[in-house]
């Protein structure tokens, strides 16, 4: 279960990134979580690993919509 600890310890991070390349680093990082994670819950139907899917694309929304710029 090492993506699963990956993802909780990027829940837990601070998400304060103070340039573009930081923010396109981990909207990467979080994007692929969260496809190693829809691997794993393909398997196992776990809703526990559903909610930390969800919780981790509300943060990469966040940052995304950071990197995109608002109108």
């Amino acid at each position: 279960m090492e993506i699963i600890d990956k993802a909780l310890a990027f829940e837990q991070r601070r998400h304060t990134f103070k340039t573009t390349s930081e923010r396109i680093e981990s909207s990467r990082e979080v994007k692929s979580l969260i496809l190693g994670l829809n691997d794993i819950y393909k398997e196992k139907k776990d809703p526990e690993i559903m909610d930390l899917m969800k919780r981790l694309t509300v943060i990469k929304q966040k940052i995304e919509k950071r990197l995109k710029g608002r109108p």
